[in-house]
């Protein structure tokens, strides 16, 4: 087995690229592995972290006239940008989304989807089959219960995919509170997005501005 380890191995903004996955209404509404609120929280916030870092972000769906359009939420986050719709149920046989992903020239491939056991899995798998370094986003993702999401998972890690949540990307990604133009966007979508952090920030940037009563 080879081992991921070592600075080299942490990803990078400039050599990843996002691919989104069929984050859909049909899917949702069996979604049994997370809460739904929690996976759409989650997705927009990877949407708007990799926004904040310039990684290109590829939207993908399958049969949208029949599955649904992708969240707003993470539409939103790319105003006017295409979402490829497939047919196929792997993506990774999709021509236009690997051209689109080979394009941008990066090999950090990072996906996350609904759900983790089909439309996440089979893409990941070939993927990495294929030389791309894969990491899947698993609190973006989903599946239709906590044993199919648990079990995918497993067999991705098995196959040599790199797992992570969305929160830890954004911190590996920023790695140096001193890099201050990402530093700021980042924190305001940890303020949005990552519930007690975000408002115990706020609370602290209420008490520095605060001014401490004068002894009477």
């Amino acid at each position: 087995m080879t081992f991921r380890n070592g600075l080299d191995s942490l990803l990078r903004p400039r050599d990843s690229v996002l691919v989104l996955i069929d984050h859909q209404p049909y899917q949702l509404a069996n979604l049994n592995s997370h809460d739904p609120q929690a996976v759409v929280n989650n997705t927009t916030a990877l949407a708007k972290t990799a926004k904040v870092f310039g990684v290109p972000t590829i939207l993908t769906s399958v049969i949208a006239a029949r599955g649904g359009l992708i969240f707003k939420h993470v539409t939103d986050v790319f105003p006017g940008q295409e979402v490829i719709d497939r047919t196929f149920i792997n993506t990774w046989e999709d021509k236009a989304v690997v051209d689109a992903v080979k394009a941008t020239g990066r090999k950090q491939l990072i996906i996350a989807g609904l759900w983790t056991e089909i439309c996440v899995a089979m893409p990941a798998i070939q993927a990495a089959g294929e030389g791309w370094d894969v990491t899947v986003i698993t609190d973006a993702s989903g599946g239709t219960s906590v044993e199919v999401h648990e079990v995918a998972i497993q067999r991705m890690i098995a196959a040599g995919i790199n797992t992570m949540t969305w929160l830890a990307l954004a911190a590996e990604w920023q790695r140096d509170w001193a890099r201050v133009d990402t530093a700021g966007p980042l924190t305001q979508v940890m303020i949005d997005h990552v519930g007690g952090s975000g408002v115990a920030y706020m609370w602290e940037q209420q008490l520095l501005n605060t001014p401490v009563p004068a002894a009477g």
